[in-house]
């Protein structure tokens, strides 16, 4: 593959017109910081004397805090933290991650699907790795091996960190794979897959880069063919300084050097205690007319995006203990994100990442949380699906029911429905559902093996692809 990308005229012309400031985050990097006094005055209380002591004594042992997921933090983050427990939960390491490592190194075994390095293509998108951290660090999150720089088992038996996506290689893969699909008439000879027309900058948080490299990668994309992009990013909960001018100037000249290319943000907004702004006594502030009024950084940078009619912005989160797994905090996060233009995607129950029992919320009070915290949210409003990802693919927990079924042996606590919503390659089982008997307590798929029903999606019957088979 080419080892260099040459970019082309109009693709010179968009990144000539870049500009890039730079930002400060005031960003705490790791404990020692909180050990040593060493942190600004006024955010060393943050982390109790207490606290201190106890992640002090994990400190180079096998329940490391920091090896598990190292520890991030900005200063906007840590002042709406002051006001929020659910905040402090998201970005404060905690003694308790560590009790029990049980859990993935690569959820889904996402390496299966790497054609080249930071590019994973198992669905009709392609998803990028192009950063390894973000502002700050979530303690739940699902990318920890990535954040962490761990060594991940390849499927030839070798063991490897995660590498970033690079533009020639992705470029030329993109290419080749799509001239195959036209040569074939539409579809891929190998995988029967279509064009790939959309791909996913994620990471790590693709908003940390600065704009002349977000910029080099949107041109890159749109000269190979690409359709859709995609970001995927936590940056406007962190750092929402980091929608300015500049930025938002670098997307509206590329819309208008490349029109054709849809253009997707994805955001990560767990609580609305990200979003709305809070008195000292913790309430959320209202105007005459009785409106919550969202923390003013945010609001701008939140209708900076939405006002450009031309690309859409989405939330996704996943339920996690002590966060949000409460109905209320969910419904009012529903509401005001799609009061501001924004459109709720998914839910997502908790990935078995390593320590995931430390976080994740038992996959059916997640639907029951979710279904809860719709009620009273008009149509538009209860667009988010609960989602669940598989091996095979994202998984929608469709419903929970507290009835058994008629005839139906082992439905006697009721029933959890499960639908394949995304399926790799050609989606041959997209669609197809699962049933199995209730388990109030599980959290991850294993926790069924003893009680499935009927599996119609091959949810519980699923084999790894082959080492030797086709990855495009």
């Amino acid at each position: 593959m080419s080892t260099k990308h040459i970019p082309t005229e109009r693709e010179s012309a968009f990144l000539d017109t870049v500009e890039d400031i730079r930002h400060e985050r005031e960003i705490i990097n790791g404990l020692a910081p909180f050990f040593n006094d060493k942190a600004p005055e006024d955010m060393l209380s943050f982390y109790t004397e207490d606290e201190v002591v106890k992640l002090r004594v994990l400190k180079d042992t096998e329940r490391d805090i920091e090896s598990r997921m190292p520890v991030k933090l900005t200063r906007h983050y840590y002042e709406l933290a002051k006001k929020s427990k659910p905040i402090q939960r998201i970005v404060k390491a905690d003694p308790d991650e560590t009790n029990d490592m049980t859990g993935s190194e690569d959820p889904g075994n996402q390496m299966d699907y790497s054609p080249v390095e930071g590019l994973l293509h198992k669905y009709e998108m392609g998803l990028m790795y192009v950063v390894s951290t973000c502002s700050a660090h979530c303690r739940f999150c699902y990318r920890e091996e990535l954040i962490a720089r761990k060594e991940i088992e390849r499927q030839d038996g070798t063991k490897a960190k995660k590498g970033l996506a690079k533009i020639p290689e992705v470029v030329a893969y993109i290419k080749e794979f799509n001239e195959k699909v036209e040569a074939n008439g539409g579809r891929h000879p190998d995988c029967g897959r279509e064009k790939l027309r959309e791909i996913l900058l994620s990471g790590g948080d693709p908003m940390v880069l600065n704009n002349a490299k977000l910029a080099a990668w949107f041109g890159a994309l749109a000269e190979a063919g690409i359709e859709s992009i995609r970001v995927g990013t936590k940056e406007m909960a962190f750092y929402p300084q980091r929608f300015d001018d500049t930025f938002l100037a670098m997307l509206d000249r590329f819309h208008e050097t490349y029109p054709e290319v849809g253009m997707h943000f994805m955001l990560h907004f767990e609580h609305p205690d990200e979003i709305l702004a809070k008195d000292d006594d913790g309430n959320y502030i209202k105007d005459n007319k009785g409106f919550l009024q969202w923390v003013p950084e945010t609001g701008k940078a939140m209708r900076g995006l939405t006002s450009r009619g031309w690309l859409s912005v989405e939330n996704q989160a996943p339920i996690i203990k002590g966060i949000n797994d409460d109905p209320e905090a969910i419904r009012i996060l529903q509401r005001e994100f799609k009061r501001c233009g924004g459109e709720n995607h998914y839910f997502f129950c908790g990935r078995d990442i390593v320590a995931y029992k430390s976080f994740n919320v038992p996959i059916e009070s997640a639907w029951n949380i979710l279904n809860e915290s719709q009620k009273g949210l008009s149509g538009v409003e209860c667009h988010a699906r609960m989602s669940i990802t598989h091996y095979k693919g994202k998984t929608e927990v469709a419903a929970v029911t507290n009835e058994p079924i008629p005839g139906l042996p082992g439905s006697e606590n009721g029933v959890v429905i499960m639908k394949l919503l995304r399926n790799s390659h050609s989606a041959p089982d997209r669609g197809k559902v699962c049933i199995v008997g209730r388990n109030p307590n599980a959290m991850w798929f294993d926790d069924y093996e003893d009680r499935v029903l009927y599996d119609e999606a091959g949810l519980f019957e699923y084999t790894r692809v082959k080492k030797d088979a086709p990855k495009g």
